[in-house]
Parts: structure tokens; sequence; C-alpha cells
């Protein structure tokens, strides 16, 4: 094993730990929009909309990591 693997597998395990925040956010940010439907059904347009850039913003973290995986890990 060479230190080039060695720093793949070191990548991986970062970018695994950076998708677990993204991965949390998502959940919450769904049952409490789903917790808000169902208190008050008249708003879940706009409801539906926010959670979805919420969901976005998060997704956008898992995305940062795997590219500083691919960047300085050496992917």
């Amino acid at each position: 094993m060479n230190l080039a693997e060695v720093a793949g597998n070191v990548a991986s395990i970062g970018y695994g730990l950076a998708a677990i925040g993204p991965g949390i956010g998502v959940g919450i940010v769904a049952g409490k929009t789903v917790e808000a439907m169902a208190r008050q059904p008249e708003l879940s347009g706009q409801l539906r909309t926010t959670m979805i850039l919420g969901i976005a913003f998060s997704e956008a973290l898992g995305l940062l990591g795997l590219v500083a995986g691919i960047m300085f890990g050496g992917l």
C-alpha cells in the first residue's frame, strides 16, 4: 500500500463525514416543513418552495465536501 492509496482512503472517509451534516439538515428541514404544513395547510405552497431552497443549500455543503476531497485528497 503506497501513500496515494492511503490519501484516497482518507479523502473517502472525509467525504463520508462531510455527507453526514447535509443528511441531518435535509431531514430536519423536511420534517419541520411537514409539521408546518399540518398546522397551516393553506401555506403549503410557500412552505414547499422554502423547503426546496433549504434542501438545496444543505446539499451544496455536501457537494463542497466532495470537491474538497477531490482537490485536496486526490480521490
